[in-house]
């Protein structure tokens, strides 16, 4: 492993054989700044992931707790990587990407720059994610499109029926009731008593510049990941 000016480990970090940690950015705007890759406490860099610090936007490229970035994965510069995230083998994010907590991407998954992946969302393996995925939310197929609520993760980390209940009945209403995402925000904004959850849903799509993916083609949505 190789770790370069900028690193900053939290307690018991593991990072495994030819790992390259605050590597310069692969970015031409990059002006020789001083910035740094921040990895917090338990995280575990797999072999040869490459992690590369960040540039004047951000500063730094920071990896949260409790993550496993897996062999081969990809971290660009000014990347923002919350608590308990996992990327399998081969993830490749863009600069600039926010990945919530405890989303899980798959392997040999791109991310364009600029996207966020919400909180418990899961990306299928393979994927090219190219616009916003929102929290909760599976996603997959191609083009990446939502394929349902991330059923099983959800389930294991303790949410409620009527928790879960509420994340399906918001995405039904912004994809299968025919309205298009900003009539359908407005229409669920107007309602009383908007939970936690669904709140977490509709301020992610306020706040996306890139615009959220898109529905299936097909009528049939699956309910697991």
């Amino acid at each position: 492993m190789v770790l370069f000016d900028g690193t900053r480990l939290g307690n018991n970090v593991k990072v495994f054989p030819g790992a390259s940690i605050s590597a310069v950015p692969q970015d031409l705007k990059f002006d020789g700044e001083i910035t740094t890759v921040e990895i917090g406490d338990n995280t575990t860099i797999r072999e040869y992931a490459t992690i590369s610090r960040g540039t004047k936007d951000k500063y730094t490229t920071s990896i949260g707790r409790n993550c496993l970035v897996m062999a081969y994965v990809h971290i660009a510069h000014d990347c923002t990587i919350a608590d308990n995230v996992i990327l399998v083998n081969n993830v490749q994010l863009a600069g600039h990407v926010e990945v919530g907590y405890h989303a899980i991407v798959g392997g040999t998954s791109a991310v364009l720059q600029f996207v966020k992946i919400g909180a418990h969302v899961m990306v299928a393996g393979g994927s090219q994610v190219r616009k916003d995925i929102p929290p909760y939310a599976l996603a997959g197929q191609y083009p990446v499109c939502y394929m349902g609520i991330n059923l099983v993760g959800l389930r294991r980390r303790g949410f409620t029926h009527n928790q879960i209940d509420d994340i399906q009945d918001t995405y039904r209403q912004l994809y299968l009731r025919g309205l298009n995402v900003s009539d359908a925000v407005r229409e669920m904004e107007s309602r009383e008593n908007i939970s936690t959850e669904r709140r977490a849903i509709l301020d992610f799509i306020k706040n996306s510049p890139k615009g959220i993916i898109k529905g299936p083609e097909k009528s049939e949505v699956k309910s697991e990941a």
